[in-house]
Parts: C-alpha cells; sequence; structure tokens
C-alpha cells in the first residue's frame, strides 16, 4: 500500500527533535514524524458513548501510529520490533508528540484524546516525571486543556508495583485521566485497577469477544461493568466487530465502545478535516463496512 508521505510543496511550519528522530508540521497543520528510515504518521480511531434510547455519540478518539518504510506501510508491531530498547522511549514519546500535535489540529475540542503509555518503560518517577514535563510542553504549544487527555497504561508488566503507583501518581499531578488499557490481557488485571483506581477501564477486544459467545461469559463482563461502575470508574467495551456484539455491550451497561463496526481508524490527510466535521454534526454512529480478512486479523493496537 502507497503511504501518505510529506509532501514536498508544502511549507514546513514546525520541526522538532525527539531523540534521533524529528517531526515536522505543515502549514496544512498535518504533523508526521522520521525515525531511521520510518515515517510516522497519526490515525484517530473514534470512541462513542452509549445514551439511554439513542444511538452511541462520538466523545473521544485514541490516536495510533501508523508507520511507513520505503513507500510501503508496514504493521506497528514490525515497527517496534525495529527499535532498540534504548530507543522505545523516545520513540513513545515522538507518537504521543504527533498525536497531540494533530489532535490539537483537527479533532473538535469537546472530544477527549486517549494516548498510550507503556508502563514497562517508566522504571523511577524522575523519567516519568521528565516525559510528562515535555509532554505538558506540547499540550501547552497545542492549546490542549490537561482533562482532555486519557492516559493510558498498556498491559506490560511494571519495573514494580511502587514504579507503577508512581507514575501514575506523576499523570494525576499534571491533571492527566489514568486509563487501563486492555483489562483482561497480561498484567491488566484486577490487581492493577485496584492499585490504581483508574478512571477508565477498557477491555480487551479479544477477552470480550471470548466471554460473549456464552450466557456465563455475558453476565461476567455484565458484574464487571456493575462493580467497576459503583467505583466510579468508566467502561469502554473495544474492539467491537459486529451488530451483536454492539447490542450486547450496550446491555452490559459499558459506557463507551469502540470498534470497527462504528468506526474505524483513519490516519490525517488532507480531508480528514472535513470528515470529522461531518461526524461531529451527526449525533448518531454509523455502522462501517465490513473489512477484509487481513484486516479484520490486524487489530492489535499500537501506540
Amino acid at each position: 500500500m502507497s503511504l501518505s508521505a510529506v509532501n514536498p510543496e508544502q511549507t514546513i511550519i514546525v520541526s522538532r527533535n525527539v531523540g534521533t528522530g524529528r517531526i515536522i508540521r505543515q502549514d496544512n497543520g498535518i504533523a508526521t514524524g522520521s525515525w531511521g528510515a520510518f515515517l510516522l504518521e497519526t490515525a484517530f480511531q473514534p470512541i462513542f458513548a452509549f445514551q439511554p434510547g439513542e444511538k452511541p455519540r462520538l466523545v473521544a478518539y485514541e490516536g495510533l501510529v501508523r508507520p511507513s518504510l520505503g513507500g510501503e506501510r508496514i504493521s506497528p508491531m514490525i515497527f517496534f520490533s525495529a527499535i532498540a530498547a534504548g530507543e522505545r522511549l523516545d520513540v513513545e514519546t515522538m507518537t504521543r508528540t504527533l498525536h497531540l500535535l494533530n489532535g490539537a489540529a483537527w479533532l473538535p475540542q469537546d472530544t477527549s484524546i486517549f494516548v498510550n503509555f507503556d508502563p514497562s518503560l517508566f522504571t523511577e518517577r524522575a523519567v516519568a516525571d521528565s516525559a510528562l514535563r515535555d509532554m505538558r510542553l506540547v499540550m501547552e504549544e497545542a492549546g490542549i486543556a490537561p482533562g482532555r487527555v486519557v492516559c493510558e497504561l498498556t498491559e506490560q508488566k511494571a519495573p514494580s508495583a511502587a514504579a507503577l503507583r508512581a507514575f501514575v501518581e506523576a499523570l494525576r499531578a499534571n491533571g492527566l485521566r489514568v486509563a487501563i488499557d486492555d483489562y483482561g490481557a497480561e498484567n491488566s488485571d484486577i490487581r492493577r485497577v485496584k492499585a490504581l483506581q483508574p478512571d477508565i477501564v477498557k477491555f480487551d477486544a479479544q477477552w470480550i469477544g471470548r466471554l460473549m459467545v456464552t450466557g456465563a461469559g455475558f453476565a461476567l463482563l455484565t458484574a464487571m461493568v456493575e462493580k467497576f461502575a459503583e467505583q466510579g470508574i468508566t467502561t469502554v467495551f473495544e474492539g467491537i466487530e459486529e451488530s451483536w456484539q454492539l447490542e450486547l455491550a450496550e446491555k452490559s451497561g459499558a459506557s463507551m465502545v469502540q470498534g470497527y463496526v462504528l468506526a474505524r481508524p483513519e490516519i490525517v490527510s488532507p480531508g480528514f478535516g472535513g470528515r470529522v466535521k461531518e461526524a461531529a454534526g451527526t449525533t448518531s454512529a454509523r455502522q462501517a463496512p465490513s473489512g477484509s480478512t487481513v484486516a479484520r486479523t490486524a487489530r492489535k493496537k499500537s501506540s
């Protein structure tokens, strides 16, 4: 697949370095990054809130990285596997910066922006404070209020329970909201929820899929949603691809939903803003067309 590369005819109005990478923003408002030979772009996937008696309402977007190499799109998994361990923190900083710059330029101001954090990278409070200081500067430059940003802690193992708590404390000290991503997968479990008391829990797509196909599994999902709601925790069901799954998600009491059945991730490119405005002006979510087999198997998201 051909990439939507940087247009040399567009004037570069912002340029910054992140580690050994570089971010540029053109006069059309689109920010892209380069890391070695890789081109990095932002894709946003909408997140919808259930409304009693109405169709889901668009309330947020998750920023996802879309890498390319040599003019061809590659999977985020391949890209991250090529990154040395010592460079991972800088790469994640770059992807978040891209998403925030593009979110400020293209997304409605009344929508939240979800960005991913790998907790294994934040070994001590000083590392977290440094990363968040840089992020705060980007947000101030872009005009994004901290409360608009939701920080998703992915399922990777933290260096220690103390390091993870310190990281979450740093997030909250900066006015950011906290989400546990992929609940039900790897280290995103009930122990992490109890220890961190997040604002939001996003249920793992594969886990949801397995539980939804049996009555007992669906009852368990419903009970967990109810338990989190009692604690003031908002729930999001990810990876919803079929209409029947959407119906069950709503019946379970989940607060929000994200998945191909409602909207696919879209790379920020010329014309993106017009489609966002159209979506923002529509009160109901439209069902996305069915995808190819390749698209349906490429579900593992990344930052």
